[in-house]
């Protein structure tokens, strides 16, 4: 089944102040979403969902690819990123992560941006207008705190029971104000080995 889109998204926004204190640099963090048919609803449970991932999640990841790499700028630019899925109350859950957790939707998205860390990600299911939430995280450094990010929106008419919504989120720049630390740091006061951090 070919990709059936009703629609696409696109959010930006910038924090100036947070804190009650102006941030030295805004952020500005982006939502690329997709609608579209879940192609699997209403056939039952489908045992291999090979074939439609492989028609149509790539489609998908260059289509929102391209739209954040033309509303940021560059790919370069882009410095925390990360995927989400909503299955409308029709479907499974699986059938969201099919389409997100496949490097035939991902690394349109991670080459672009040049990133060495994996897609933060969520997939739930819900009816329309349900909470997106897109986790963020530095495109090369999982550790690096400051860019642990949240975008959170929802679609009022998706994802209507046979549809999902696709997502990818980036954000130029990281938390205002940051002041945690990295994971590097918790690791050697806990005097663990970097390349081990859960000490097993």
């Amino acid at each position: 089944m070919a990709l059936a889109l009703r629609k696409t998204l696109l959010q930006v926004e910038t924090t100036f102040i947070e804190g009650q204190k102006a941030a030295a640099q805004p952020l500005k963090l982006f939502a690329a979403m997709a609608v579209l048919t879940n192609p699997w609803a209403g056939r039952g449970f489908v045992e291999n969902l090979k074939p439609e991932i492989h028609e149509i999640a790539p489609v998908l990841g260059q289509l929102l690819t391209g739209m954040i790499l033309e509303a940021v700028g560059s790919g370069e630019a882009v410095e925390g990123y990360g995927k989400a899925a909503v299955v409308g109350l029709d479907g499974e859950v699986e059938h969201g992560s099919a389409l997100i957790h496949t490097l035939r939707f991902g690394n349109h998205y991670r080459q672009a941006v040049g990133a060495k860390s994996y897609l933060a990600f969520t997939n739930t299911r819900g009816p329309a207008n349900a909470p997106l939430m897109i986790p963020l995280m530095d495109k090369n450094d999982e550790g690096r705190r400051s860019h642990y990010l949240t975008i959170q929106t929802a679609i009022p008419d998706a994802p209507a029971a046979n549809e999902i919504v696709i997502a990818l989120g980036a954000s130029v720049g990281g938390r205002p104000h940051h002041r945690i630390g990295n994971r590097y740091e918790d690791l050697k006061d806990l005097g663990h080995d970097l390349s081990n951090p859960a000490a097993v």
